[in-house]
């Protein structure tokens, strides 16, 4: 008899910073799910988001693709309708798959090309953005108000869906991305009391960890509830570095920058089945290997598969992955965010519901214009480039007057990103710019839609 399949369930942090947790030495945190998890699972310490910012990482995670290559420049951003999600990729191999909590890549209209619905979810329980206590989610395309703390209000419905799923016999994908800590903070009586002694704005932004940290252990609880937590690949991250009130670990710059504060993020995996010691991993690894690796694990095979960023880490799982075998490339373009305000979206779209007359999400929220464009130029790559390849990390910075700069570093030793080796390691550097250059090229040829033809 085949072994089962295995179960994912991937949760995401919103604006969680490297620093922003106690077992990475935060000095007033309490997060003691994360913390245990870190100490009995794996705990990724060199875990990159695919972006400085959220809706590209998002896609990252759905892609296995740098956000770029489909136009999803910065916040606000959707999905290309053309673009294969591991949530298609794994129904293709007889899981069921669920969406729960922040989407922030494409309307939630019923009629939306690029909802949950028609991006692979069989069921979806989301929200257009970040979204607080009591927050309004869209149901399967119906807006609903909810009650209750916001990362325990998802979890519950996630954990209905796994529920359902065990019943049917199938595997399944679980997606429950939180929409904490990003700001506004609001944090309930209960998490507040913890930091009474904090100046009031920092009370509220930890206390949302606080509850986010609740919820992931009512995931878990409920995960060996219902008996499938063995062989259940349970996999954290955020979805960007630390934010104003955050912490980056001493790392340098925060959320929006190319700098490690601004894409180093917490990384947490529990598999019992297959993981069956802690472990402190220090090879890079990224938003971008999610989809690789859920596919070779669930023995998926996508007939036309666009171009990947992101490697397997089935090795790495074997205990066969010792550095990265491929560096991987990050790019915050110069196409700025858009505002996806949840609430007033999902308020609207009630009322239209209540009324019988809805909207298309065609004239509602359109996909962004400079989304759908294919005439990028691959002679210049404004804004801020990266090419990571183990210990070290070029940057390709590009002003919108004045000659490309470049910076050179050695992470291994200089964590902080504060001496530059450019010019004292000539040879590297060269080589660096060279496959760096080549790898925009690539992109922006994606970008252009031939990855579609």
């Amino acid at each position: 008899m085949a072994a089962a399949k295995p179960n994912f369930v991937l949760c995401m942090a919103d604006d969680q910073g490297w620093g922003d947790m106690a077992y990475n030495g935060h000095p007033v945190v309490k997060t003691p799910v994360f913390d245990e998890l870190a100490s009995t699972g794996w705990r990724f310490d060199r875990f990159y988001a695919g972006a400085p910012v959220c809706s590209p990482t998002r896609a990252s995670v759905m892609t296995g693709r740098t956000p770029n290559r489909m136009g999803a420049f910065s916040w606000g951003y959707t999905l290309r309708p053309q673009e294969v999600t591991v949530a298609e990729a794994l129904k293709s191999a007889g899981y069921t798959t669920g969406h729960f909590g922040k989407w922030h890549l494409g309307s939630l209209r019923p009629d939306s090309s690029v909802n949950p619905g028609n991006s692979g979810f069989d069921d979806w329980f989301s929200s257009p953005n970040f979204f607080e206590v009591d927050p309004w989610m869209c149901d399967n395309g119906k807006a609903v108000k909810t009650t209750g703390e916001g990362s325990e209000v998802i979890v519950k419905r996630a954990l209905e869906f796994i529920r359902k799923a065990k019943q049917s016999d199938k595997p399944f994908l679980a997606v429950v991305w939180f929409g904490s800590p990003h700001a506004p903070h609001v944090g309930t009586e209960r998490d507040l009391a913890l930091y009474a002694d904090q100046p009031k704005k920092q009370q509220h932004f930890l206390a949302e960890i606080t509850a986010m940290d609740r919820a992931m252990g009512q995931l878990r609880a409920g995960l060996r509830e219902q008996g499938v937590a063995d062989n259940t690949l349970l996999w954290y991250n955020s979805d960007n570095g630390a934010i104003a009130e955050g912490s980056t670990g001493g790392l340098r710059a925060k959320k929006g920058s190319i700098y490690e504060g601004g894409l180093r993020v917490p990384g947490l995996m529990e598999w019992p089945a297959r993981l069956k010691q802690p472990r402190v991993v220090t090879v890079p690894c990224g938003t971008v290997d999610i989809y690789p690796t859920l596919l070779e694990l669930a023995g998926a095979r996508v007939a036309k598969q666009p171009v990947l960023d992101g490697v397997s880490l089935v090795p790495l799982l074997d205990g066969k992955m010792t550095s990265r075998p491929r560096p991987m490339g990050f790019w915050d373009h110069t196409n700025g965010g858009l505002g996806v305000k949840s609430g007033d979206l999902l308020e609207k779209l009630a009322a239209e519901q209540a009324a019988g007359k809805v909207q298309p999400a065609s004239e509602a929220e359109p996909i962004p214009a400079a989304q759908l464009r294919m005439d990028y130029p691959d002679t210049t790559f404004g804004k801020h480039a990266a090419w990571l390849d183990n210990d070290w990390k070029l940057h390709r910075i590009e002003p919108k007057t004045g000659p490309v700069k470049w910076e050179l570093y050695n992470l291994a030793t200089d964590r902080t990103e504060s001496k530059d080796l450019f010019t004292a390691e000539p040879q590297r550097a060269a080589k660096m710019q060279t496959e760096l250059t080549a790898w925009l090229k690539s992109v922006v040829n994606s970008l252009n839609g031939h990855d579609y033809q």
